[in-house]
């Protein structure tokens, strides 16, 4: 039986061979190299080929990671916001925090510093969510800011005495999750420098704007701190009440509790952010305030009108304020 040639180096030979017996001119060691030279050059092809297929499957990996991290983080969010008491499930459909916490970008393992964390409302949920490789830094009002509103020393002593204590309170939450730090607004640590991942402003920014003067930059000296201990690339997020445009600026400088969205995003680019975009989660189109107007005449604070009136009617058909939700970054 005779063998069979299935090879293209068996073919060479039988080729060579022939070449021989007939006589021809090509010479057998140019034969070899020809074929070798082919050889390499399809074994090239077919690596380039390989090595672009691998590409493709390693890209398609990396982005069902990231689709199944998205929806990991997504998830827990839904389970940390439903077993929150219903008193603050309550209020989810006026402040809406799994729609901003995504547009900030929050994830868990972060580390975050929430401004004025106060009563925990924000914080309670960022505790679960961070989980255990995350961090909650609550960033206070400097001590002597209390004492400007105007509602004598023994109201602005409780306030300051609630700082101090804000990371003893946090700890008896009983809440799991995140690691907890405080700090104030105007004087982060020093060597939080670079350290933290965002830094949210959630109703925040009109006292320290409305006290801001020639002796006290308490708005510049926030923006300042807070561009320093955020990573490259990391993230300031502000909810605030949105007041119109066209009111003036002395009724906009946070002492009715508006700002203007103008003045806010020229502050944080004047600090060095760069203005990301803005969302529409917490706007209230209903609520226009006149320059008479304060932002506490709405729920759920309500004040200044009487339960069962008409102005007190109008005002709960308005509902809660309008809130602008803008995103800013450090430049990487």
């Amino acid at each position: 039986m005779k063998p069979v040639l299935n090879s293209k180096y068996s073919l060479a030979g039988a080729s060579m061979a022939l070449a021989v017996i007939l006589g021809g001119c090509v010479a057998v060691g140019t034969t070899e190299t020809a074929e070798a030279e082919t050889a390499t050059e399809e074994a090239a092809v077919v690596t380039e080929a390989v090595e672009e297929e691998v590409a493709v499957v390693q890209e398609t990996v990396e982005e069902a990671v990231a689709e199944v991290e998205e929806m990991t983080a997504e998830a827990k969010l839904a389970a940390v916001l439903a077993a929150q008491p219903e008193e603050v499930q309550a209020r989810f459909g006026a402040r809406n925090p799994a729609e901003t916490l995504a547009f900030f970008g929050v994830e868990p393992g972060m580390t975050v510093a929430e401004a004025l964390p106060g009563g925990g409302w924000y914080s309670k949920i960022l505790i679960s969510y961070l989980g255990d490789e995350g961090k909650l830094i609550g960033a206070h009002y400097p001590d002597d800011l209390w004492g400007k509103f105007g509602f004598g020393e023994e109201w602005a002593a409780t306030r300051v005495e609630r700082t101090a204590n804000w990371p003893t309170q946090a700890a008896e939450w009983g809440v799991e999750g995140a690691g907890i730090a405080s700090t104030y607004l105007t004087a982060m640590p020093e060597d939080a420098s670079g350290q933290v991942d965002a830094v949210l402003f959630i109703r925040a920014l009109h006292n320290l704007n409305r006290f801001t003067d020639e002796e006290t930059n308490y708005m510049g000296d926030t923006l300042s701190e807070t561009f320093r201990v955020l990573k490259p690339g990391g993230i300031a997020g502000v909810v605030q009440h949105s007041g119109p445009e066209t009111n003036s600026d002395e009724w906009a400088n946070g002492s009715n509790g508006y700002l203007k969205k103008s003045a806010v995003v020229a502050a944080f680019e004047a600090a060095g952010f760069e203005y990301v975009g803005s969302s529409d989660v917490n706007s209230n189109a209903a609520d226009v305030p006149s320059e008479e107007e304060f932002v506490w005449r709405l729920p759920p604070s309500r004040s200044g009108t009487e339960e069962g009136t008409p102005e007190r009617a109008a005002y709960d058909a308005i509902g809660e304020s309008n809130r602008m939700t803008l995103k800013f970054r450090k430049p990487a």
